[in-house]
């Protein structure tokens, strides 16, 4: 029995394992599937990591292993290549280990078990199956972690902010992408950010999408969706981040058609309230420092409920995502006054308006705001005060 289990050693599990030790919290278990700690940031091998947590700006690599020692330093217990195979009621987990299958209970499990990017059969990408078909975390972990180059003339796909860090890993590793395609009519990642393939003098083809790979053995090119076909020697598959919520979709916990992720309430909490969660498996996607504040907060709140401090789950508000939003984060509220945190949202496309959060025929909070996807969007619960007997909340942008 340990008093709090983590699933998942990146940024956001380990800041709320040292959260839970700082606030007292004796037995706390860090289980990840992987040899060594540190999430993401292990193969990104490139600044900037670490300035809000260590007052230092560092590489991917270099914070990775701060984090780890930060959580030895503090007796965590890390387990490593402790794969959890089921969630089950109460906080008892199912745990594949090297020695073989056991059972762990915990008064409280944290999820923090993050986001992965869109695999190819996501993306509806036709053709051949030739070898040369990677994602970004693969490409990183290729060349940082086992010292492979899997390509040299790749076409890169996306420009979300992973894939600027994809353009980053090539250059420095002596791959040269031949072209970059996003499926919109300008970049995703923020001015001046989305100029970084112009200044490396690589190709960018807007509203545009791969039709069809082609190749035998080896990628050869690829054709995209209006006839034209690009020589390379690779396919780079970018961004669209999904919750990696696969333990939760398996298991008796709700999950978010929307976000992706395990509903929860202002707290983290899940629909089991021995569950809670943190960090991208939330919603897809943000930043290694992001989610190790997000993981620090959540496990503040799971320090209070230990204590009994938290207000009982059930009697909860319900909040919807309306006109324009693509998903918001908590889906519950827990009913109590003042409200604390902030919702989250995002949005299905490019859109000016009046974010809008409404109660019946009650408007709650409204501002005017113009964004895009993949754009933040934060709400102050504080700055709302939902009637008694509200049940559902609309958030909503109208135009």
């Amino acid at each position: 029995m340990v008093d709090v289990a983590i699933i998942g050693g990146g940024p956001a599990g380990i800041a709320a394992a040292l959260t839970l030790k700082a606030r007292g919290v004796r037995h706390v278990a860090i289980l990840e599937r992987e040899s060594v700690l540190g999430g993401v940031p292990r193969h990104c091998g490139h600044p900037p990591f670490g300035l809000r947590e260590f007052k230092r700006l560092l590489t991917g690599p270099s914070y990775a292993r701060r984090l780890a020692a930060a959580a030895e330093a503090a007796g965590v217990k890390i387990l490593l290549r402790h794969s959890v195979t089921a969630l089950k009621p109460g906080g008892r987990l199912e745990v594949a280990t090297p020695e073989g299958l056991v059972t762990l209970n915990a008064r409280r499990v944290l999820l923090a078990t993050g986001a992965r990017e869109a695999p190819r059969s996501a993306r509806l990408v036709g053709g051949d199956r030739p070898l040369g078909v990677l994602n970004t975390g693969a490409l990183q972990a290729y060349v940082h972690l086992h010292g492979l180059v899997p390509f040299t003339s790749p076409v890169v796909v996306g420009t979300e902010l992973v894939g600027l860090s994809a353009l980053a890993t090539c250059r420095s590793h002596g791959i040269h992408p031949v072209a970059v395609v996003e499926a919109g009519s300008r970049a995703v990642a923020r001015w001046p950010l989305g100029l970084f393939p112009r200044l490396l003098r690589i190709p960018t083809y807007y509203n545009a999408g791969i039709d069809e790979i082609i190749g035998h053995g080896r990628v050869e090119a690829v054709r995209l969706r209006d006839g034209r076909e690009i020589a390379c020697d690779g396919v780079l598959l970018t961004g669209r981040f999904l919750p990696e919520a696969s333990l939760a979709r398996l298991s008796h916990l709700a999950v978010d058609g929307r976000s992706g992720g395990p509903e929860v309430d202002q707290y983290g909490r899940c629909s089991d309230d021995a569950y809670f969660a943190a960090g991208n498996l939330l919603r897809p996607i943000e930043t290694a420092g992001w989610s190790f504040r997000e993981g620090g907060a959540i496990a503040d709140y799971v320090a209070d409920d230990l204590a009994g401090g938290l207000p009982a789950a059930g009697d909860e508000i319900t909040l919807v995502a309306g006109e324009g939003v693509k998903f918001v984060v908590p889906q519950r509220l827990s009913r109590v006054a003042p409200l604390r945190g902030k919702l989250q949202l995002r949005v299905e496309r490019p859109i000016s308006g009046q974010l809008r959060v409404s109660s019946e025929e009650a408007v709650l909070y409204k501002r005017r705001i113009s964004t895009r996807p993949e754009r933040r969007i934060l709400v102050e619960l504080g700055e709302m005060k939902p009637p008694g007997e509200a049940k559902r909340l609309l958030v909503e942008i109208v135009s």
